[in-house]
């Protein structure tokens, strides 16, 4: 029942199909941090710090073992071959080690592979401006790829998850 009021933004079962992200598969402690950062005032949104509130601590966890038991949808969204080629190399180089799996494992972070590519490019805006929290392996892996290969790595990593479909 709590799910149902998730559906309208997240899709049903947890899977978008818009700019808003998918939680279907999420890590039940991955979507518990990131509904209490929303509802703590630590991490900015636009509506999810106002709906976090809503919810006790035993209605989030019970939210985050539904959404961790639903299978994600990728997004069908449209992408550049040629960039998300290059993205997969640079995604391995850079981001593999966290981001397990082309970004599909969800055990350690969020699932990257078949977001919305907006969402995802929204998401690197807002680690950029200090609106999120950038944890530090991450900043140096994404530095370490910018350096080398430019700002249009970070385009071609978000088409290499978002042709994930």
């Amino acid at each position: 029942m709590l799910s149902q009021t998730c559906a309208a933004c997240h899709g049903t079962m947890g899977s978008s199909i818009a700019v808003i992200p998918t939680i279907a598969g999420a890590d039940p402690e991955y979507f518990v941090e990131s509904m209490q950062a929303f509802k703590n005032g630590e991490r900015k949104a636009t509506v999810m710090d106002r709906v976090a509130k809503g919810y006790s601590d035993e209605q989030i966890t019970a939210m985050a073992n539904y959404f961790a038991a639903q299978k994600p949808v990728p997004m069908n969204q449209s992408f550049s071959a040629d960039k998300a080629k290059l993205g997969a190399k640079l995604h391995n180089d850079y981001c593999e080690k966290c981001h397990e799996d082309g970004g599909t494992n969800t055990e350690a972070s969020a699932l990257l592979a078949g977001q919305s590519m907006r969402y995802l490019k929204y998401s690197m805006e807002d680690f950029k401006a200090g609106h999120r929290e950038v944890p530090k392996k991450m900043k140096t892996q994404v530095k370490k790829m910018l350096d080398k290969h430019g700002p249009s790595s970070i385009e071609s990593v978000l088409n290499f998850y978002g042709s994930q479909q």
